[in-house]
């Protein structure tokens, strides 16, 4: 029987004040032992996390502090009505800056 490789995880943080941001952008972005970091700190945190291969690939190519490109908003716009959701779930929109 063969078995495909694992894959290493791959991850990415946005950032998205509206007051602040023009657009969502990348805050962190790794593979391996540093995408472990970035979903070990997000859990510690609270930070809900959503798996979405295809847009890790897509915004792991930004520079980190680089907004994401137009052709991913409504991807990411899911992903904040999902945040958005989880928020509501847990007593309420977080207060922000």
């Amino acid at each position: 029987m063969d078995e495909k490789p694992k894959r290493p995880l791959q991850a990415v943080a946005l950032r998205y004040a509206p007051r602040e941001d023009e657009a969502p952008r990348l805050t962190a972005k790794g593979r391996g032992h540093i995408a472990e970091k970035i979903v070990e700190l997000a859990r510690r945190h609270g930070v809900p996390i959503r798996q979405d291969r295809n847009l890790v690939q897509v915004l792991s190519r930004l520079d980190l502090e680089q907004d994401i490109p137009p052709s991913v908003y409504r991807a990411v716009a899911e992903i904040l009505a999902f945040v958005y959701r989880l928020s509501m779930e847990r007593g309420g929109p977080q207060a922000g800056p």
